[in-house]
């Protein structure tokens, strides 16, 4: 039954994080054709932003390292499909592959950034501007991801004071999104309001805005009905929850795109994504991972063993 709620949002963009975020925790590479597959079910569900890799160095990430065969294997689309890059020879890989969004992944703490870039805040930063800078004049579209703006599994509590900073630092570069990330799970809904209402008054306001939650104390959704509350319209999602951190063991998984959508339906607010066809392709990979879902809807709508 559909039972809006006032405050919230017509609709709401699913921004899918599954290709990419989802499968680069994986443990084992998954091949190509299964990813190429995977973005073309979630695009025939209705998803229309999609994530699909990252241009990270195969040292790193591994299970990531076909990203110009992948991107080579998908067809042509007017729908985003955002690459993250490191740095400015992540760039020069998109670029050559004419994509033409891009998403940069800062930290809001110092220990997380040394452990994920190996470098400072500062120097993190510093290495992102001149990405940034071409990028834009390149008429590219850029998102920043600031990570750790709940809580640090090294550092704990992180101010929201400092999250802002960095925010605002990673947007004054000519961002033009800026996804907030729980990297741990540790955020709630009074923390989600407060500093979606500190950043308003730093000048970056919801509009400007995506929420990507994890799910590890079982807050994501309560976190994003918070910041759609807030007036952020872009929520990242992974379809069957799938993903988490190779860098912080403490981050499971990413809200599930599946319960994102049930909640979404129920309050009447439009996404465009068929439940559905989003439940087949989470079991089907499901499959192709060995593992059930850990999504408690496509858990529901499954057949029964």
């Amino acid at each position: 039954m559909r039972v809006p709620l006032p405050g919230l949002p017509d609709r709401v963009t699913i921004y899918e994080v599954g290709p990419r975020d989802g499968l680069q925790n994986e443990k084992t590479v998954v091949p190509v054709e299964v990813k190429a597959e995977f973005v073309a079910r979630l695009a025939d569900a209705g998803l229309t932003t999609i994530e699909t890799t990252s241009f990270v160095h195969p040292k790193w990430v591994p299970q990531l390292a076909d990203a110009e065969e992948l991107l080579g294997a998908l067809p042509a689309t007017g729908d985003p499909r955002p690459v993250l890059v490191p740095n400015e020879r992540g760039l020069d890989r998109a670029l050559a592959l004419g994509v033409r969004e891009i998403a940069i992944f800062g930290s809001a703490t110092e220990t997380f950034a040394r452990r994920n870039l190996n470098r400072t805040v500062d120097e993190s930063l510093t290495m992102f501007a001149p990405v940034v800078e071409r990028a834009r004049a390149e008429g590219l579209w850029v998102r920043a991801y600031v990570s750790m703006v709940c809580g640090d599994p090294w550092e704990g509590d992180v101010p929201i004071p400092q999250v802002v900073s960095v925010a605002k630092r990673m947007m004054d570069m000519g961002c033009q999104q800026l996804s907030l990330g729980d990297t741990i799970g540790v955020g709630t809904p009074g923390q989600v309001t407060a500093l979606i209402g500190a950043l308003g008054e730093a000048g970056i306001g919801a509009d400007r805005l995506a929420v990507h939650f994890h799910d590890t104390y079982g807050q994501a959704l309560s976190n994003t009905l918070a910041a759609l509350r807030a007036g952020v319209t872009t929520v990242d999602a992974s379809t069957g929850g799938i993903g988490g951190c190779p860098y912080a063991e403490s981050a499971t998984g990413n809200l599930a795109t599946e319960d994102l959508v049930w909640m979404l339906d129920g309050l009447g607010v439009d996404t465009g994504v068929d439940l559905g066809k989003l439940v087949s392709t989470s079991r089907w990979m499901a499959g192709r991972l060995g593992r059930p879902s850990p999504s408690r809807v496509v858990q529901a709508l499954s057949p029964k063993e």
